[in-house]
């Protein structure tokens, strides 16, 4: 399965030009509107043009709507596009880590990093994989209920421990399941709200909790490291293959450029995944025709046994429920950048300054790129008769330079755990609508319960 280029639906002429947004506030802009609803009014700015001039606070802000456009800030960033220094709540929890990092320091991060997740080291986590899903499933009885969220965030935690930390595991990895539970929840909530232009120094409560939260993740981070360091043996570990990389100068990262991998790593290899996992339960219990096509497909490929690495690539259906599901409810839901001098979107100078934004949520729904928007159709994603999909429609992963490196690992991590789950049962979600909220993930607004049903 691959992402399909070609022609848009849409078929205007590509003239861009910045139009503009809804009026703002004082002081504030258009910040009330945002905060109250950050998708609706990415929704709102795309309804007014694929260029829109709009304010965040004092802050010069234009929107981006359109694939090519979209593109151009994603293959710039780091040339005529820095990175924003994000806020207070997310710079605690992950530091200076390879997301936010900018420049040469970027650039050696990414070297150091990137080598741990390869197709390769993939491959050899891909057994890890699928062994904690196992161990779901042989849980899992028809008839039970459960909490899909719960259940979800326990095994892609565990995956996580296990494929970044190896043998050692968290003293308590509960304490810190809850850690980043507040952390994500704190991290939307500045990023919507008034604290996103309040100094740094000002002590809101959610910034006491999220440095609380962020004191148990360092401190569980910091102590497996510690063991790491002293035992000396060679392990398969992401930690390990940190701890052992050196730049072009011979120099290996610093405690706390690891603990910030670590815990971006952390965040990638749990957070999305797991919340992708939820959406896709919630949708397959809403679309029974897309259920009962998952099963046929893995009846058909895996019979009676387990998935591995090398059925990654038969499961074409299963990969389009996974894209399909990130369509609709992408983990990331927004990017920004800052213009450098010289900046350009769509032929058109931008001052230098000016944040940039992009919104996956709301270009992925939009009906010029993807008829009938809010279905739920993984047929789109078929090579051979789906839709023609444009380049930087679907990036629930980024793209450019600083696209995601945990993309491979992510995609397949997914695969195979819905793989594992959905070939033994279904799940019969409760129906009553969910809305998602905007977090440093999109998450569902409640728990998620269904029942287990065996196949």
């Amino acid at each position: 399965m691959s992402t399909q280029t070609g022609p848009a639906h849409d078929t205007r002429p590509r003239d861009h030009a910045f139009t503009p947004g809804p009026k703002g506030l004082p002081l504030v802009g258009n910040l009330p509107q945002f905060g109250k609803n950050p998708l609706a009014f990415f929704e709102l700015l795309r309804g007014h043009g694929d260029m829109v001039r709009w304010r965040f606070g004092r802050n010069r802000c234009v929107f981006l709507a359109d694939p090519d456009c979209i593109g151009e800030l994603l293959t710039e960033t780091e040339h005529t596009f820095d990175q924003p220094k994000l806020g207070i709540a997310f710079r605690t929890v992950l530091g200076n880590g390879m997301i936010v990092a900018r420049g040469p320091d970027w650039r050696r991060k990414r070297s150091l990093v990137q080598p741990s997740v390869r197709p390769k080291q993939v491959k050899s986590y891909a057994a890890t994989m699928a062994d904690c899903a196992v161990e779901v499933a042989d849980r899992w009885s028809d008839g039970q209920r459960i909490d899909v969220k719960q259940e979800m965030a326990a095994l892609t935690q565990k995956i996580a421990v296990r494929t970044i930390f190896g043998v050692d595991t968290p003293a308590d990895s509960e304490a810190m399941g809850r850690a980043m539970d507040v952390a994500q929840m704190e991290i939307g909530k500045e990023f919507a709200g008034i604290g996103a232009l309040l100094p740094g120094w000002v002590p809101t409560p959610g910034r006491v909790r999220i440095r609380k939260a962020a004191a148990v993740i360092d401190a569980e981070v910091g102590r497996v490291v510690a063991r790491h360091r002293d035992g000396g043996e060679e392990r398969p570990d992401l930690l390990s293959r940190l701890l052992a990389a050196v730049d072009e100068s011979g120099t290996h990262l610093t405690d706390d450029e690891i603990r910030d991998e670590t815990v971006t790593l952390y965040i990638g290899g749990h957070e999305t995944t797991s919340t992708t996992l939820v959406w896709a339960w919630y949708l397959l219990g809403r679309n029974p025709r897309v259920r009962d096509a998952l099963a046929e497909e893995l009846d058909r490929v895996l019979g009676d046994r387990e998935p591995g690495f090398e059925d990654y690539a038969r499961l074409t259906y299963t990969q389009a429920v996974v894209k399909e599901t990130l369509r609709l409810y992408p983990a990331v839901w927004l990017i920004t950048g800052i213009a450098k001098e010289g900046a350009t979107i769509g032929g058109l100078p931008i001052e230098e300054g000016t944040r940039v934004w992009t919104s996956q949520w709301a270009t992925q729904r939009d009906a010029r790129w993807f008829p009938e928007p809010e279905e739920f159709r993984p047929e789109r994603w078929d090579a051979e008769h789906g839709d023609e999909i444009a380049e930087y429609a679907w990036f629930p992963f980024g793209g450019g330079p600083r696209v995601c490196i945990g993309t491979r690992f992510a995609m397949v991590e997914a695969i195979l755990l819905l793989a594992v789950l959905a070939r033994r049962f279904t799940l019969d979600v409760d129906q009553s609508e969910i809305t998602p909220v905007t977090g440093l993930t999109l998450q569902p607004d409640r728990d998620v319960t269904a029942t287990v049903r065996a196949r």
